[in-house]
Parts: C-alpha cells; sequence; structure tokens
C-alpha cells in the first residue's frame, strides 16, 4: 500500500479525493487544519490518518510522519482573491510542501491550480494558452506552478500541476453559485443572477478526484493538465436545469453581462489522451 500525503483533505475537494485515493488502495496522510470542523468529514475512514497542521507550518510535516511517503497532493490553499498577504503566504506554503515531500522521500508531488490562471479567454482553451490572470489569486496560482515545478525537478521529484475549473457536488459550501441555488429554489425564493449567456463547464467533485488518481497514476511528469468536464455550455442552460428540477414556484431573474465577462471552454483532451480519465458523473444528480 502506496502512502499519500494530501494537504486541504478535509475541504470540498479534499475530503472527496481522500475517499477517492483510498478506494484505490493507498493509504493516506491527511493534513487538516487543527479544530477544523469539517475533519469529520474523514476522521473515521479506514487507512486515513489525519495529521493536524496549519499550513504555515508544513516544513514542520517530515517530524510528524515516520513513514516514506509515495507523493504528496497539495490542495490547500487560503485568503480572498485580492488578498495580496495570503497569496504571498500561499505561494511559500506550497514551495515549502515541495521541501517536505523532499525530506519524507517522495517520487511525485501534484499541486492544484485554477481556471483563474488564464484570465479571460473567448475561445477553447488548451494548456497551452496564454496565462493573463485578473486576480492576485490566479497571479499566485500562476507562480507557485512555475516555482513548484522548477524546485520538484531540481531534486528529481516527478511534478504535475492539476488546473482545476468548475466543481460541484457533495460538501461544496454555500456562499457558491449553484448550492445556493439549489436552496433558494427548494424555499421558493427568488434569484437575480447575471445574463448568464458566458459559457460555464461543470464537473463533479467525485469525476475530479478520480482524475487526480489518474493524474497521480498516470500523468506525465512535468505536465500541466485542465480538471474539467470539457462539455462547456452557456451558463443558463445550467441554471435551467437546476429551475426545472427544484423550484417549488422561484423565479430567476436575468441581468445584464457580468464584468469581466469570463467563458470557461476548457479542452481536457491531453488529460483523456495521456490518462484513459472520463468523467462519468451526469450533470443533473446534484
Amino acid at each position: 500500500m502506496k502512502n499519500i500525503i494530501l494537504t486541504g483533505a478535509a475541504g470540498f475537494s479534499g475530503a472527496n479525493l481522500v475517499e477517492t485515493l483510498v478506494d484505490h488502495g493507498y493509504k493516506v496522510f491527511a493534513i487538516v487544519r487543527p479544530d477544523s470542523h469539517h475533519n469529520v468529514r474523514i476522521s473515521s475512514i479506514k487507512n486515513v490518518e489525519l495529521v493536524s497542521l496549519d499550513m504555515k507550518d508544513i516544513s514542520n510535516l517530515p517530524g510528524l510522519i515516520k513513514e516514506d511517503c509515495y507523493a504528496f497532493i497539495h490542495l490547500a490553499w487560503h485568503g480572498a482573491r485580492d488578498d495580496m498577504d495570503a497569496q504571498f503566504e500561499n505561494i511559500e506554503e506550497s514551495l515549502n510542501s515541495v521541501r517536505a515531500a523532499i525530506s519524507l522521500g517522495c517520487k511525485k508531488f501534484i499541486g492544484t491550480g485554477s481556471q483563474a490562471e488564464y484570465g479571460v479567454k473567448d475561445s477553447v482553451t488548451s494548456e497551452s494558452a496564454s496565462l493573463e490572470p485578473i486576480t492576485a489569486y490566479g497571479a499566485a496560482k500562476v507562480a507557485a506552478m512555475h516555482l513548484t515545478k522548477i524546485l520538484a525537478e531540481k531534486n528529481g521529484l516527478s511534478w504535475n500541476w492539476a488546473r482545476i475549473f468548475s466543481l460541484y457536488g457533495r460538501y461544496e459550501p454555500s456562499g457558491r453559485m449553484i448550492p445556493d441555488l439549489i436552496a433558494n429554489l427548494k424555499n421558493g425564493k427568488d434569484m437575480h443572477l447575471s445574463s448568464c449567456r458566458q459559457y460555464w463547464d461543470y464537473l463533479d467533485v467525485t469525476d475530479a478526484a478520480e482524475a487526480f488518481v489518474a493524474i497521480l497514476e498516470k500523468g506525465r511528469s512535468g505536465e500541466v493538465y485542465n480538471i474539467a468536464n470539457g462539455e462547456f455550455r452557456p451558463l443558463k442552460l445550467f441554471v435551467d436545469a437546476l429551475c426545472e428540477k427544484y423550484s417549488t414556484g422561484a423565479k430567476v431573474h436575468y441581468g445584464a453581462n457580468p464584468v469581466p465577462f469570463i467563458s470557461l471552454m476548457p479542452d481536457v483532451s491531453k488529460l483523456k489522451e495521456d490518462t484513459g480519465w472520463e468523467p462519468k458523473v451526469p450533470w443533473i444528480k446534484t
């Protein structure tokens, strides 16, 4: 059984990934925030060992794990999108995660990126597209991508970057469009949205977890992979489908185009070709 280190392990994406890694036969050292109420999501899963550690102290991790580990998957990230101080901290914590991976004998490091790295695009976006972030968050992700790759490869560590688009599903927190829309529709509350004319791409979080495992097992070292469904469509079609399923009389009122007008049209062909991964969960299952 191979050991995997996972930061951000009790979060929305992390908790689902923990379960998927265990299902694939891995033991997970789950790095979690001390006293987080989310830790209960994974605390009773077999072959999961919780390691309570704030990310600012990730350099101390090698002293807390007494076994060699195969891979380090770094999901943890914090702070508002334009909080410069927090984003600088995230970059340093990402680099310290690579250093911890090296100390623990890891062979692989997978960092987590974001659609925000691309900025505003108006065409299908592959991993070779120019990176033009418009937020501190997106810029910090770009910086972390380049710096972790350099550090990992200089130390003989296989490296991949998993660039996530829009996920939905179990453990998704309130404050995001889908859970808030569903809650309001069920409670008979109207919602006011933008025009929703922009293209969007939604992927179930369990499919994303399978994509991470595919990259872990079959990803080519040094590559960046988009993690998305690849079946993008106007956002209004997603909203209308949820209205049809959940509305108890509530209506959605569409407004003006958002500014900036960001359309998501991700190309996931490289991920599919290199690993054989395919999304499986149908959209309307939510």
